[in-house]
């Protein structure tokens, strides 16, 4: 063995030795991280709104008055984001899913069901606590298939013959034909499946870090807008939600050691109009140079063909820049957290933007913009947009009591995870939030 070889081998080992000891007091770390997808920052400005709840977890605890979010304001990436402390221009993650380029029609599509290590391009906090001796647990997170680093898992699409499934059919939490028909129930009632195997995991496995995510809230924005009746009822449930898991951690002897971390993945906008890019393309004879693929408030589009990208993609800029509810951005993508088209595949070539309003929709049929059939709502909008901006709390051990913060970033949930773990999250864009900190 060569001097260089063995050298390393010994650097290797000394650092699996000094992870393992950092972790060798697991029991007394416990941080649960509660997503709940799709609550805007403002919402909370309601006195009104009933979530006691999180209202009492605010007024024990810390939380921000918002907390911005990354380009593109969707799941996937901003949860990508609040686990790595990079934004997407590194952790490679922009749309809910994977983009997978074909051959026929359509060019290209999303592909959510791909493995981990193929659309997370960076470590993850949950890798670190792991391979420090922690044991991590998740429920419905996001870009999180086949990580390797997770001890016990309730994913989006349970399996009827997974660990903590079998567990809690046991424990006549869940029926297997339930589990096997979950994906086509409502979304209502696999919330409460979702919680359910939270509190499960609590009380059963005690996992030094729990990622749960909630996803009620955001289908019921999309369906009937956000500041409605439908919304406030979601987010009354929510609060019920996160309720059960607080009780959880008492019931399993946890609460005094446990740090919990309620967050969003962004904001919501009201919607009254739609707008087909793939229509507008192909009104234009550009069905076969182009694709967009929407997300909202923008539109990813792609050159299909290569031949003069920058003639075309000034052709393009212009057709979208005379379009009712919408503009075009070319380039300098960096300024927003995103990868330059030459840098990553994943990357659109021109960016589309939803003005107040509109929001991007599938499909190339006419009208290519159009009113929607009620007001909706949607999220994907440039950062930027204040109605983007997220929720922050923090409560229980290691929290200041009453502190409170402005404006935050998404960066730094994962560097305060890893602090709250005694862990040491290098190389990230974030910062852990050392003035709630005790």
């Amino acid at each position: 063995m060569s001097s260089m070889v063995r050298n390393t081998a010994v650097c290797a080992t000394l650092l699996l030795a000094a992870n393992l000891l950092r972790g060798a007091d697991a029991p007394s770390r416990t941080v649960v991280v509660i997503s709940l997808d799709g609550f805007p920052a403002y919402a909370l400005g309601d006195p009104k709104l009933p979530i006691p709840t999180l209202r009492r977890l605010i007024r024990e605890g810390a939380s921000a008055a918002a907390m911005s979010v990354v380009n593109p304001s969707v799941t996937w990436p901003n949860h990508t984001t609040m686990v790595t402390g990079v934004p997407p221009s590194k952790h490679g993650v922009l749309f809910n899913g994977m983009l997978v380029r074909d051959t026929g029609t359509p060019p290209m599509r999303v592909e959510p069901w791909r493995d981990k290590a193929e659309m997370v391009r960076v470590p993850t906090v949950y890798d670190l606590a792991f391979r420090a001796g922690l044991t991590t647990a998740q429920v419905d997170w996001v870009a999180i298939q086949n990580p390797g680093t997770i001890t016990w898992a309730f994913p989006e699409r349970p399996d009827p013959a997974g660990k903590i499934e079998t567990e809690m059919v046991a424990e006549g939490l869940v029926t297997k034909p339930e589990l096997e028909e979950f994906s086509k129930s409502n979304i209502t009632w696999r919330d409460q499946i979702w919680t359910r195997a939270a509190v499960h995991l609590i009380v059963k496995h005690k996992p030094n870090l729990l990622l749960f995510h909630l996803l009620n809230l955001d289908s019921t924005h999309h369906t009937y807008g956000p500041r409605t009746p439908a919304g406030i009822t979601a987010m009354a449930m929510l609060d019920t939600q996160v309720r059960q898991v607080l009780d959880a951690l008492e019931a399993a002897g946890l609460k005094d050691r446990s740090t919990v971390l309620i967050v969003s993945d962004h904001g919501f906008k009201t919607t009254q109009k739609g707008v087909r890019a793939n229509a507008l393309l192909k009104k234009a004879g550009l069905a076969k140079a182009a694709y967009a693929i929407p997300e909202g408030g923008t539109a990813m589009l792609y050159l299909t063909d290569a031949a003069n990208w920058s003639e075309r993609i000034r052709e393009l800029g212009r057709l979208f820049d005379k379009v009712e509810g919408v503009y075009a951005r070319r380039g300098a993508f960096a300024a927003l957290d995103m990868p330059e088209p030459g840098e990553y595949r994943q990357m659109a070539d021109l960016l589309l933007v939803a003005k107040d309003g509109y929001t991007f929709a599938g499909g190339d049929g006419e009208p290519a913009v159009f009113d929607l059939p009620r007001p909706g709502g949607s999220h994907g909008y440039l950062h930027s947009d204040p109605e983007m901006n997220a929720i922050f709390i923090a409560w229980g051990h290691g929290i200041k009591p009453g502190a409170k913060l402005d404006r935050i970033r998404n960066l730094d949930v994962a560097p305060t995870i890893a602090v709250l773990l005694g862990l040491d999250l290098k190389g990230v864009d974030g910062a852990p939030l050392r003035a709630i900190l005790k």
